[in-house]
């Protein structure tokens, strides 16, 4: 039997763990399938001039890739079906971009891209849409610097796709696997995204993310100069940053899964001078940080809420760089964290609205069972205070040595830190917790 209470906390905190492990361990691959082919199509065999075939086809004209590879690069000028199985197969000779579309209401679905050429000054990408109305869906990516990129367009859908980055140990050195850039109206979904570097979405309006997942890279998604975009119901596992925003507006995130975003840079989710936000109903599991909010909203007349959303085994769950004011924290549930809240640069998050979030560290009570603390919940941490002055000392969290400093901020008046939040009202037991809609 566990009897000691530190024994029994270390035993509590691994099951809680390995709970999330087993639900969030592995990202879902899936299976890529591809799309019904189309009636009315024309053959294509494997080893002919693919190009010839495109500029010979008429206007609206359907192409059926047989199995086999299939010489690159190729430029679709007119609206065009470009259909095949998997393994019917686009290759490149590793030099430029391995499918251009032009053509405004391209259909490429089912077949596979293999290769890029490698610059990046010249985004050398496997697929890149100039035009609008673009359906690009079931295909296969691999290989390739950047994987798909959507420039200066409106309205592309790119569906059910499997973008696999080059895994290159330094990230940097990978390419974006889905970048959006000067777009309006995408949609992003059922896609699998992976290895890559980046999933980008900038100077682009009312996109819209649904039911992705994306693993192995650097940022899941970053938004950047963007409004009124949606993420919801994506699987963000395993990244550098879930979900970054910056300099955006009127972007909502629900329902999304954000977990194992570690190492020292690690974020869930991060704010950069963004208002207008929705960040309600996601999971966020062990991340190095949960939220990070910096000088965000900037804009005085904006405002964010960050709602209903499970926030669980970080070291920190939110950290506010620049400020706090104007962002509203309700019916949260806090649980697992190594450290609640903290605060850069020595002042607190008491400009921020808290109210009704649960958080398993509080110590009040609740005489009449309204499911309500009677007693405020408040965050103090000496030690806290003292990495956000001092970030050098981040090196000795989880040794004695801070131990003993938030000891000695409880037991000691004089040394009592200052209070970094206070939830008039917070919740004793969680509400149910947010799901993930898939």
């Amino acid at each position: 039997m566990i009897r000691s209470p530190r024994a029994k906390l270390l035993f509590a905190c691994t099951l809680a763990l390995a709970a999330c492990r087993m639900e969030d361990a592995e990202p879902a691959r899936g299976v890529r399938s591809t799309p019904p082919r189309p009636d009315g199509g024309t053959p294509v065999p494997a080893g002919t001039d693919l190009q010839a075939a495109i500029d010979a086809a008429r206007d609206g004209a359907t192409l059926w890739l047989e199995p086999g590879t299939h010489q690159g690069p190729i430029v679709i000028a007119r609206n065009l079906t470009l259909w095949g199985p998997a393994q019917a197969v686009v290759t490149s000779r590793r030099e430029g971009t391995t499918i251009k579309v032009e053509g405004r209401g391209t259909r490429l679905m089912g077949f596979t891209v293999d290769g890029s050429g490698g610059r990046f000054d010249l985004l050398d990408a496997a697929i890149h849409v100039g035009a609008d109305d673009v359906l690009v869906e079931g295909v296969g990516i691999r290989e390739a610097l950047f994987g798909i990129l959507v420039e200066k367009a409106q309205r592309a859908v790119l569906r059910g796709n499997d973008v696999r980055g080059t895994g290159d140990p330094a990230m940097g050195l990978r390419g974006d696997t889905i970048r959006l850039w000067e777009t309006k109206d995408c949609v992003i979904e059922a896609n699998v995204v992976h290895d890559g570097r980046d999933m980008v979405v900038w100077y682009s309006d009312r996109a819209r993310l649904l039911r992705n997942t994306v693993f192995g890279g650097r940022y899941g998604t970053h938004f950047m100069y963007s409004r009124q975009n949606l993420v919801e119901g994506n699987h963000y596992v395993g990244n550098v940053v879930g979900v970054f925003v910056m300099y955006s507006h009127d972007v909502q995130l629900r329902g999304n899964l954000i977990s194992r975003c570690s190492g020292a840079a690690g974020i869930g989710i991060g704010l950069k001078e963004s208002g207008n936000l929705v960040i309600e109903k996601n999971r966020l599991l062990a991340n190095t940080i949960g939220v990070f909010v910096d000088t965000s909203p900037l804009d005085r007349a904006e405002h964010n809420r960050i709602e209903a959303n499970l926030i669980r085994l970080s070291e920190t769950a939110v950290s506010f760089h620049g400020g706090a004011a104007r962002n509203r924290f309700a019916d949260n549930s806090f649980r697992d964290n190594q450290n609640q809240v903290r605060v850069d640069g020595g002042t607190d998050a008491r400009e921020a609205e808290w109210i009704g979030n649960a958080w398993d560290d509080y110590q009040g009570y609740d005489l009449d069972g309204d499911g309500v603390g009677d007693l405020p919940y408040e965050v103090r941490s000496l030690s806290g205070q003292l990495t956000s002055k001092y970030p050098e000392l981040a090196f000795f969290h989880g040794t004695p040595t801070l131990f003993l400093v938030d000891l000695t901020g409880k037991v000691m008046p004089i040394f009592r830190p200052k209070t970094l939040l206070i939830d008039a009202q917070p919740r004793v037991r969680p509400a149910q917790e947010p799901s993930h809609a898939r």
